[in-house]
């Protein structure tokens, strides 16, 4: 019987235009039920496939500060996260949500 060789799945390797980070960005989005640190490393995963080192240069920030903000690990300030959206080209964008009261 053969082995099985599995790799570590990235989704940033997926991630290969700006339509493709929008989307996941907007369904990280739906389920992330307010987890900050969840939004942030999904921004963290469209940085790798944008290149952290561009990303962090755009925004202005350093690139460790950045793969600390971006590792799911912490949350980054609403400033770091504005910043960060703009370098990676996208825009943050609200609508009326479904909501029976």
């Amino acid at each position: 019987m053969a082995k099985t060789i599995t790799t570590r799945y990235d989704v940033a390797e997926h991630l290969r235009n700006p339509e493709e980070m929008a989307a996941y960005l907007e369904v990280c989005l739906e389920e992330a039920d307010g987890d900050a640190a969840f939004i942030a490393k999904a921004l963290g995963d469209i940085a790798r496939a944008r290149g952290m080192s561009q990303v962090a240069r755009d925004a202005g920030l350093s690139r460790e500060s950045l793969y600390k903000a971006l590792s799911g690990e912490r949350v980054p300030n609403f400033d770091t996260v504005l910043k960060v959206i703009k370098a990676l080209g996208l825009k943050l964008t609200t609508c009326a949500a479904d909501i029976d009261r």
